[in-house]
């Protein structure tokens, strides 16, 4: 099971990336196996010494008991705290932010890749659009004709 965030490529270049463990409900962790949730407009936020996920999406389990349940709720992430400080200090020195890239599981535990990005600006992508439409013609064109 992989849920990934699309628009965090798209959107950003990423330069590292860590895994980070997070604290789930009972239900959410039966609903991201299901595949029920979104990471799209989700960032990681690092308030003092600890990293929270904040607005990431996940649906509430069909079979449980849905009083008292908020699907965008922030959730902490569990780090080493060498990586904190390593992250915290790479943020604060250039304009980086931190994403959530996708949701998977390892073994028995779900798992988060966080990546710390910097932000594309609109020529870029509109340049790497243009680049893959390029290599989509040229791969087209010499289909059949190169051996």
């Amino acid at each position: 099971m992989k849920i990934v965030n699309k628009k965090a490529t798209f959107d950003y270049e990423i330069l590292d990336r860590f895994e980070a463990g997070i604290v789930l409900s009972g239900q959410e962790v039966k609903s991201l196996r299901s595949g029920h949730a979104k990471l799209d407009g989700s960032f990681v936020r690092i308030l003092g010494s600890e990293a929270y996920l904040i607005n990431a999406h996940i649906f509430p389990y069909l079979y449980a008991r849905p009083e008292g349940y908020d699907p965008k709720k922030t959730r902490k992430l569990l780090l080493h705290k060498r990586e904190l400080i390593s992250i915290k200090s790479k943020i604060d020195g250039a304009n980086l932010t931190l994403i959530p890239i996708s949701w998977y599981t390892k073994g028995p535990r779900i798992k988060l890749e966080v990546g710390l990005a910097r932000g594309k600006k609109q020529y870029e992508k509109r340049e790497k659009m243009r680049r893959e439409q390029q290599k989509r013609e040229l791969e087209r064109d010499f289909r059949g004709k190169v051996k």
